[in-house]
C-alpha cells in the first residue's frame, strides 16, 4: 500500500523547486497551479498547427488571446509628443492576417526596437495580449510574441526541435504568463507523467480501450497528431467523471446505510385538510413528483430528492405539501432559504395557502392546525427568543428561515423533513449542518428553479435523486419577451415606458431591474472602470439613478419604490408589503426580486443592461411576470450591437421559455465552472476537460461504473491509485469551501 504515496512523491513536488520561484509564483497566483501534477493537468486549450492560422475574426474582446498568424506589413511612425517634442516619440504598427481576417499589433516608445527588426512582412509568430477595440478596428497593444522559425532559419529564438511537432498547444494563458512559457515548463515537468498513478480499475481501462494515464498525459501536451488528441482526451475525460461519479457514489452509498424515521401522512389529517381547502386541483406533474417523495418519506433511510421545475411550476405546493405530512407524522419541517426577502416570502404565502391550518395553538385555528414560524438573523430579540421556544417544544410544526436556522442556539424538537430553497446558493456543508439537527437524519428536499440540464444533475447533484416538474399549472399567462436596442433605436426605449405606463393604467404593476444598487463604495480600480462604462452607457445601470431619472421622467406620477440588498429588512418586508398590496406601481431592484417573489398583479418587467445577467437569470427574473390571469410582458433593454454574442444571448432568452433548453444555451455558451453560481461546494471545479452537454454519455456511463466499484468496494481496497485520485479532489473541494468561509 505504501507504494502508491511514494510512486505519487514525483507528481507533489512544489514547483518552485522544479521551475524557480519567479515563475512557480505567477502559476499558483494566476493558474492555481501548485504542484507537479497540477501543471499536468493544465491542458491545452486548443491546438495550432503550423500550416495552419487562426481565425482573426473570432477573437473575443477584452480577452487575453494566443493567436498563431503571419505578418502582412509593418510601419514605423515618428510623432510628437509631450514626452518627445522633437517628433521623437516612436509607434510600430504591425498588421497580422490569418488570409481571412486582420488584426493590428501597436508598439510604442521603447518598445518598438525589438519587434520592428523581428517582425517583418511574411514572418509567422505567436502573439499574445488583450483584444481591444481602437478607431472601430480590432487591436492588440504591446503584445508577447514568439517567432515561429522553420527548419531553414540559420539561428531561431528557439531551438526548432520545440516546435518541431506539426501541432502546438497554446495554453489558457494569463498575461503574467504567456502560453508559450507554460509549454516550455511543462516541457521540463512532462518526464514525471510516467510516474502518475492510474486512478481507473484496469478492467474498466481495457474494456474501453482507454490509453494508460502515463500515456495520455504526454499525448495530450506533445501530440503529434490529432488522433493522440483525440486518444488523450477521451481518456482524460474518463478520469473526471469517474472519479467524481466515484465521489457521489460514495455519499449515496454512505447516506443509504443511515437510519431515518418513516414519515407517513395520517389518512384524515393536516394533508387531507389541506388540500380539501386548496381552490384548484394539482397538475398531473405535482402528483406524479408528490408521489414520489411520499414514497421516499415513508422509508427507513433519508431522501436525498432534488426538486427542479420551472418558473413557477408550483414547486413550492409540492414542497409544503411534504412539509404538512411529516407534521402529520408527528416531524417538523424545516426550509432554508437563501435571502431574508424570499423567506418572508415564503413564510407569507405559505401562510395564506394553509389559512386556519397555520393557526395551530390560537383559537379560530383548525383541529388539525399546526404553527408556522419563520426565523432570520434580523429579527428582534423577543421574536427570536419565541420562534426559537416554539421550535424546542414541538410547537411549531414548520419553520422558514434563512442561514440563522443552522445556527447551534437553534434546537428542533423532532426535525423531520429539511427543503432546501435554491440549492446552488449553499454548500453541501450547509444543508449536512442544518440535516445535523435531527435525533436522526432527516429527510431531505432540495428545490431549484434553474433548470438543469440531466448532466448537470448527475455530475453537481450526483448524490440525490432528481424530481422534474416540467407542466405550468392551468391559468398561468404566456410572457412575451422582447430585446429593446437602446443604442441603435433609441425610441424602442421610449416605447418601452409607454407600455409600462399602459399596464399600469390597466391596474397592473411592473418591475423594472438594474445591475446595480449606486451607491457603492467601491475600491478605486472598481469605480473608474464603471465611470467609463457610464461615459459609454445610457440610462446609467443603477437602481437609485434609474429610480430617479424614472420618477422625474417617463414614468412621472407614478408611484415608484426602489428594493436592494443593502436596505434595512424591516424596510425591504415593507415595500415588497406595499408592492404585493399594489400601493406601489413599479418597483425598480436588483436581483433581490429574482427567486421567489410572488405578485400576481405584476404584468411588466424591463431589464437594463440585460447582457450584464446570466441566460439562467435572466429566465428566473422573467418568471416574476405573468404569475396571475393576465399576460405577462418582459422587456430586455441592451446597448450591445446587434452582431454581438451578447445580443445573441438576449436573442435566444427573447426567443423561448423553456428553461431546460435556455440552461442548455447557457452551458454551451459559459465555462461549466458557473453554471450554477459559484457557491455549490467543490465537485465542479475539477472539471478541466470534462465539459457537461457534450459528454453526456461519458457521465452517464461513468455513473453506472462507479455505484458499480462502491456497491462491491465501498472503501476501494482493492484501488489504491482510485482512492489517491478521490483524496486529491475532495482536498480541493474542502479547500474550496474553507476558502469560502
Amino acid at each position: 500500500m505504501d507504494l502508491v504515496p511514494a510512486l505519487q512523491e514525483p507528481l507533489r513536488q512544489p514547483l518552485k523547486s522544479v521551475l524557480g520561484p519567479a515563475t512557480a509564483k505567477v502559476m499558483a497566483e494566476h493558474l492555481g497551479l501548485h504542484t507537479v501534477g497540477d501543471l499536468l493537468h493544465h491542458y491545452p486549450r486548443r491546438y495550432e498547427e503550423r500550416g495552419q492560422l487562426t481565425h482573426l475574426a473570432d477573437l473575443p474582446m477584452d480577452e487575453h488571446v494566443t493567436v498563431v498568424a503571419q505578418v502582412a506589413d509593418a510601419r514605423l511612425h515618428t510623432f510628437a509628443s509631450a514626452k518627445a517634442p522633437r517628433g521623437k516619440g516612436q509607434r510600430l504598427e504591425v498588421t497580422i492576417t490569418d488570409g481571412s481576417g486582420r488584426l493590428q499589433l501597436v508598439f510604442f516608445g521603447n518598445g518598438v526596437h525589438k519587434p520592428h527588426k523581428e517582425l517583418l512582412p511574411g514572418t509567422r509568430a505567436m502573439f499574445a495580449g488583450k483584444v481591444s477595440l481602437f478607431n472601430r478596428r480590432l487591436q492588440l497593444a504591446h503584445p508577447a510574441y514568439e517567432l515561429l522559425r522553420g527548419d531553414g532559419d540559420a539561428e531561431g529564438s528557439e531551438p526548432v526541435e520545440t516546435w518541431a511537432g506539426a501541432l502546438i498547444p497554446l495554453y489558457p494563458a494569463t498575461a503574467k504568463l504567456e502560453s508559450w512559457k507554460i509549454g516550455k515548463a511543462l516541457q521540463t515537468v512532462l518526464p514525471a507523467a510516467q510516474d502518475a498513478v492510474d486512478p481507473l480499475p484496469d478492467g474498466l481501462r481495457e474494456g474501453r480501450g482507454l490509453l494508460p494515464l502515463p500515456e495520455a498525459l504526454l499525448k495530450i501536451h506533445r501530440p503529434h497528431t490529432k488522433a493522440d488528441i483525440a486518444d488523450a482526451r477521451a481518456r482524460l475525460k474518463w478520469d473526471e467523471a469517474f472519479v467524481l461519479q466515484v465521489a457521489l457514489a460514495r455519499r449515496r452509498h454512505a447516506d443509504a446505510l443511515l437510519p431515518a424515521v418513516a414519515r407517513r401522512p395520517l389518512p384524515d389529517g393536516l394533508l387531507t385538510a389541506f388540500d380539501d381547502r386548496l381552490p384548484f386541483t394539482l397538475t398531473e406533474g405535482q402528483q406524479r413528483v408528490s408521489g414520489e417523495i411520499f414514497t421516499d418519506l415513508a422509508t427507513e433511510h433519508p431522501m436525498h430528492r432534488l426538486l427542479q421545475g420551472e418558473v413557477g411550476s408550483g414547486k413550492t405546493l409540492v414542497a409544503l405539501r411534504a412539509m404538512l405530512a411529516v407534521v402529520d407524522a408527528g416531524g417538523q419541517a424545516a426550509m432554508l432559504a437563501p435571502t431574508e426577502v424570499l423567506a418572508q416570502q415564503h413564510h407569507r404565502s405559505v401562510v395564506e395557502m394553509m389559512g386556519e391550518l397555520a393557526e395551530g395553538g390560537m383559537l379560530g385555528g383548525s383541529e388539525h392546525a399546526t404553527k408556522v414560524v419563520v426565523l432570520t438573523g434580523s429579527m428582534g430579540a423577543a421574536a427570536r427568543r419565541q420562534a426559537m421556544l416554539d421550535l424546542v417544544t414541538g410547537e411549531a410544526g414548520i419553520v422558514i428561515g434563512t442561514h440563522a436556522l443552522i445556527e447551534d442556539k437553534v434546537q428542533f424538537h423532532d426535525l423531520g423533513l429539511v427543503v432546501v430553497d435554491e440549492q446552488h446558493r449553499f454548500g453541501v456543508e450547509q444543508r449536512d449542518a442544518l440535516r445535523g439537527k435531527g435525533k436522526q437524519p432527516p429527510h431531505l428536499l432540495v428545490m431549484t428553479a434553474t433548470p438543469i440540464p440531466r448532466t448537470v444533475a448527475m455530475t453537481v447533484f450526483g448524490d440525490l435523486e432528481t424530481s422534474v416538474l416540467d407542466q405550468l399549472p392551468a391559468g398561468r399567462s404566456p410572457i412575451a419577451s422582447h430585446v429593446v436596442p437602446a443604442a441603435d433605436k433609441p425610441h424602442f426605449l421610449a416605447r418601452a415606458w409607454e407600455r409600462v405606463r399602459e399596464e399600469v393604467e390597466n391596474g397592473h404593476q411592473a418591475y423594472v431591474v438594474c445591475p446595480r444598487i449606486g451607491d457603492e463604495e467601491d475600491d478605486p480600480k472598481k469605480s473608474r472602470r464603471s465611470a467609463e462604462d457610464e461615459a459609454e452607457k445610457r440610462p446609467p445601470l443603477a437602481v437609485l439613478d434609474v429610480a430617479d431619472q424614472l420618477a422625474k421622467g417617463p414614468l412621472g406620477g407614478l408611484k415608484v419604490e426602489v428594493l436592494h440588498g443593502r436596505m434595512h429588512p424591516e424596510d425591504k418586508d415593507a415595500v415588497m408589503r406595499r408592492f404585493s398590496a399594489g400601493e406601489t406601481d413599479v418597483l425598480v431592484a436588483t436581483t433581490v426580486i429574482e427567486v421567489g417573489v410572488n405578485v400576481p398583479n405584476a404584468t411588466a418587467m424591463v431589464i437594463m443592461d440585460a447582457d450584464r445577467f446570466g441566460v439562467s437569470q435572466l429566465h428566473q427574473l422573467r418568471g416574476r411576470v405573468g404569475r396571475g390571469s393576465a399576460p405577462g410582458l418582459c422587456l430586455l433593454v441592451s446597448e450591445m450591437p446587434e452582431a454581438s454574442p451578447a445580443r445573441q444571448r438576449l436573442n435566444s432568452v427573447a426567443s423561448t421559455l423553456d428553461g431546460f433548453e435556455l440552461s442548455r444555451i447557457d452551458l454551451e455558451q459559459r465555462r461549466e465552472g458557473d453554471v450554477l453560481g459559484q457557491a455549490q461546494s467543490g465537485a465542479r471545479t475539477s472539471l478541466r476537460m470534462l465539459a457537461v452537454i457534450e459528454d453526456e454519455e461519458i457521465i452517464a456511463e461513468a455513473r453506472q461504473e462507479a455505484t458499480a466499484v462502491v456497491a462491491t468496494d465501498p472503501e476501494l481496497e482493492s484501488l489504491p491509485g482510485l482512492r489517491t485520485a478521490l483524496d486529491a479532489l475532495l482536498d480541493e473541494e474542502r479547500e474550496q469551501y474553507l476558502e469560502k468561509g
